[in-house]
């Protein structure tokens, strides 16, 4: 699933907006920070500029990987630039774990463009780690 272009919608609502699994638990945040181990921990077996160190922060409802741009094509003085966005969902009105929507940065035009829709985290970053597109690590 790819989104040609961005939207005037607010970054993560294609259809409905994303929500964490109960946000107001205990349980459900100390998973949201597992998450984030598990994005940091896979990022280092990635295909693309292995030699970086891209970090992985909080970013709405999800986390947002940004990484040095080595390549100097996005930022030409080598900064941190943008390179994907990863957001749960859950089912509306169940509460279930859903799926992960994993966004590319449209750097031309400065916002997130939906590219995936996986059914679990390991799926998302996969596509994300394998990049064979060339959407993420640029």
């Amino acid at each position: 699933m790819a989104s040609a272009s961005c939207s005037g919608r607010p970054p993560g609502s294609p259809d409905e907006p994303p929500r964490p699994a109960d946000s107001g638990s205990l349980v459900a945040g100390q998973v949201f920070v597992l998450d984030r181990v598990r994005i940091e921990v896979a990022l280092e077996q990635r295909s693309r500029y292995k030699y970086v160190h891209p970090r992985v922060l909080r970013e709405g409802l999800g986390w947002k990987v940004v990484s040095p741009n080595c390549s100097r094509n996005i930022d030409r003085d080598g900064g941190e630039i943008d390179i994907a966005w990863l957001v749960p969902t859950q089912t509306p009105d169940s509460g279930v774990p859903g799926a992960w929507l994993l966004h590319a940065r449209d750097h031309v035009h400065g916002c997130w463009v939906l590219k995936r829709r996986a059914p679990t985290l390991a799926a998302a970053l996969d596509t994300l780690l394998r990049d064979e597109a060339r959407d993420y690590w640029v």
